[in-house]
């Protein structure tokens, strides 16, 4: 027999055995840290920083000019598809004691049209021609217009496809190959693209005398598809004509709204902008620079008939003349030349010569010549402001004389 108190001096040892391996394995499994006196600031000091950077405001980077210029877009091909039809229910009409019901299969609903019109912010519900439009840069390549739901049971009818508006500027041509369609040059105008499809036929449609139980019902007709090619013509009161560098996008900076790029550096416009020029009386006169008119423009020549087509819906001509130039008046004879062979009657439309850069010297000396060839002309300077009183109050003249001219004739002037 062991001793009592031999047995337990022994527990004792094996526990506290037991006890200290225990603490050694649980110090070998513990993840190794560092003291705190020798923990690193950076990883503060990282978090810190990231923290803060999170925190700046973003910065919204300025879109550069060649970036701006492509927002401008006036020619689009388009592929446009109506609704399809929805199709039609075959079904019997199923109720309790009631053994033959009868067909109760209802028609499908028809397909949604595609239509073109003029302008607005929402595009499903869109008034007349949205004048704030000013380009088809949001013109997609191709539209699905709605199609009609499926006929139902007890003679329900599918609902049909809502219209879809596609929202174009005023002044938008519309062509289907070489042919033109459409022509939405007044606020209001809209034009059908493409027809939704028809919606099927249910088998109530079918029940006859001689048939009283149809099963037949016909699917939905699918929409129509066209291709179009949407040009877009620049609509303005007056539009300004000249070479290029000879000031036309200063001039328009100077006299309305409009911020077109400007330099001190000699350079061609390549989009058209329109300003608006406000008088008293809430009227406003809309100006456009024409850019890429160069001798032989009518041949295609530089942009050509890219931008010639843009004048024809302007009813005011501006003549803008570089006024520094040797010999100015032939500016003026290269201008019209090119506009008539574009159109004739185009150089005829009421004008005015507009001699810029009259602060100049050289540009002073030569303004007696230019006034002998093409009598009244019209000397200012779009950098410094002289004499612009006198070209707007001549402008407000012929626009006058336009909106006279159409109410005479029971036309509606345009307005801005």
């Amino acid at each position: 027999m062991v001793p009592l108190r031999l047995f337990s001096a022994a527990s004792q040892t094996l526990l506290e055995g037991l006890a200290q391996w225990t603490l050694s394995a649980q110090a070998s499994l513990r993840p190794h840290r560092l003291p705190p006196q020798q923990a690193s600031p950076r990883l503060l000091s990282v978090d810190c920083t990231d923290h803060a950077r999170h925190q700046e405001p973003p910065g919204k980077k300025p879109l550069s000019e060649k970036k701006l210029k492509r927002y401008f877009v006036d020619h689009r091909r388009v592929l446009v598809r109506g609704g399809n039809g929805g199709s039609g229910m075959s079904c019997f009409h199923s109720e309790p004691r009631k053994e033959f019901g009868g067909p109760d299969g209802g028609d499908g609903g028809n397909g949604g049209h595609v239509i073109l019109r003029g302008t607005s912010t929402n595009v499903l519900a869109l008034p007349p021609a949205d004048q704030h439009v000013k380009s088809l840069s949001s013109v997609l390549s191709q539209y699905q217009g709605f199609s009609g739901e499926d006929g139902g049971r007890k003679n329900c009818f599918g609902r049909s496809g809502a219209v879809l508006y596609i929202r174009v500027p005023v002044g938008t041509l519309v062509k289907e190959g070489s042919e033109v369609v459409a022509d939405l040059s007044l606020p209001g105008q809209e034009y059908i693209a493409a027809l939704g499809g028809a919606g099927g036929k249910g088998n109530r449609f079918f029940l006859a005398n001689d048939n009283r139980a149809p099963v037949t019902c016909t699917p939905g007709q699918p929409g129509q598809e066209r291709i179009l090619h949407l040009e877009l013509k620049t609509m303005a009161h007056a539009g300004m004509v000249g070479f290029p560098n000879a000031g036309k996008s200063s001039l328009l900076r100077a006299i309305s709204n409009a911020r077109p790029a400007v330099a001190s550096y000699p350079f061609t416009t390549l989009n058209p902008h329109v300003g608006i020029v406000h008088y008293e009386g809430h009227q406003q006169v809309a100006v456009a620079d024409i850019p890429g008119i160069i001798r032989g423009a009518h041949q295609d020549r530089g942009l050509g008939l890219s931008f010639l087509r843009h004048i024809e819906r302007c009813h005011l001509l501006l003549f803008v003349v570089d006024l520094s130039l040797p010999e100015p008046w032939t500016q003026v004879e290269d201008l019209k030349y090119e506009l008539e062979k574009y159109e004739e009657g185009l150089s005829e439309r009421p004008h005015v010569v507009v001699a810029n850069k009259i602060d100049l010297p050289q540009a002073r000396a030569r303004l007696p010549q230019l006034q002998a060839h093409l009598g009244q002309v019209i000397a200012l300077s779009a950098v410094t402001g002289e004499n612009l009183e006198q070209l707007l109050l001549h402008l407000k003249v012929l626009h006058d004389a336009y909106v006279e001219a159409e109410l005479e004739q029971g036309r509606q002037p345009l307005r801005w």
